[in-house]
């Protein structure tokens, strides 16, 4: 393996734990600050920063009916 290899690997491995750690805080009823913070902090610590914001649990879970409620609204 080549360096360029590993470095594509490493990115795309932390572009999908960020992308991760945003699909996670989007279930959770945060106020906009609140998810930039943990957004920022994930983009800012990106090795530890997803793991930190899914462990640290933000704010609290959305009931499910409210999260369908949101996707079909959005697909409407």
């Amino acid at each position: 393996m080549t360096a360029e290899t590993l470095r594509t690997l490493l990115v795309g491995f932390l572009f999908a734990m960020y992308l991760l750690a945003i699909l996670y805080l989007r279930r959770r009823p945060l106020t906009w600050a609140q998810f930039a913070s943990w957004g920022l902090f994930a983009l800012l610590v990106p090795a530890l920063g997803p793991f930190l914001t899914i462990l640290a649990r933000p704010g609290s879970r959305r009931p499910r009916s409210e999260i369908v409620r949101a996707r079909r609204r959005r697909n409407s």
